[in-house]
């Protein structure tokens, strides 16, 4: 069956073109990254995979990534959504390049499910077939490794997680302990991207069949 797909929107995209010096320094910029982009959305995985994107698809670097509390529906602002992301570069075109990556990304390829069809409960469950400089960062694998990234409410992360790493051989990189800055949890393997889809497909089946049958 075909997921009901629940798609990020974009809030804001800007480009500072010339960064200035003190904030570059609170930003932790390298001396090369003269310019910045910066993007808010609605989903924060979404993002974070969007993010990494850009660092494939142009000279650019993520330099800063950061969830809101309680997510969108809490957000602070009509352009605040769940999460702020912020890429660095050397020049403006280069920045623009990621930006139109990350774009791409949420707009066609990334995406939350509903589960079960319904819209008010949802998952995650991504395979990224060749990770880019962000999530290898993140993870501590080697750039281009395959990873699956698995978010869920959070009890149903934890019963898909240990559904997730039973059903394929893959490694645990990082566990996201419930509940995150937006109430989830769940985590990032690695793995062949063969595997990593496996691990992803175990997962959502777990969560739909609790979802089912709640209370044991």
């Amino acid at each position: 069956m075909n997921p009901q797909k629940i798609m990020a929107e974009i809030l804001a995209m800007q480009v500072i073109p010339r960064v200035n010096s003190e904030l570059a320094e609170q930003l932790d910029l390298k001396p090369y990254h003269n310019s910045i982009g910066l993007v808010t959305l609605t989903i924060d995985d979404v993002g974070y995979v969007a993010l990494d994107e850009a660092t494939k698809k142009a000279d650019v670097d993520v330099v800063y990534a950061k969830s809101f509390y309680a997510g969108s529906a809490h957000a602070s602002g009509p352009l605040s959504g769940e999460v702020i992301g912020i890429i660095a570069g050397r020049s403006p075109d280069e920045i623009r390049s990621g930006l139109d990556a990350i774009r791409q990304k949420i707009q066609f390829d990334t995406y939350f499910e509903a589960i079960l069809q319904n819209e008010n409960h949802a998952l995650f469950a991504h395979t990224v077939a060749s990770c880019g400089t962000y999530l290898a960062e993140l993870a501590n694998v080697k750039i281009g490794t395959a990873l699956a990234y698995l978010i869920a409410p959070p009890l149903e992360a934890v019963v898909g997680l240990d559904a997730a790493l039973k059903a394929a051989e893959v490694e645990l990189k990082v566990f996201f302990g419930p509940p995150s800055e937006t109430n989830f949890g769940g985590g990032l393997v690695s793995g062949s991207q063969s595997s990593c889809q496996a691990a992803a497909n175990a997962f959502r089946e777990a969560i739909e069949n609790l979802t089912r049958n709640p209370v044991v």
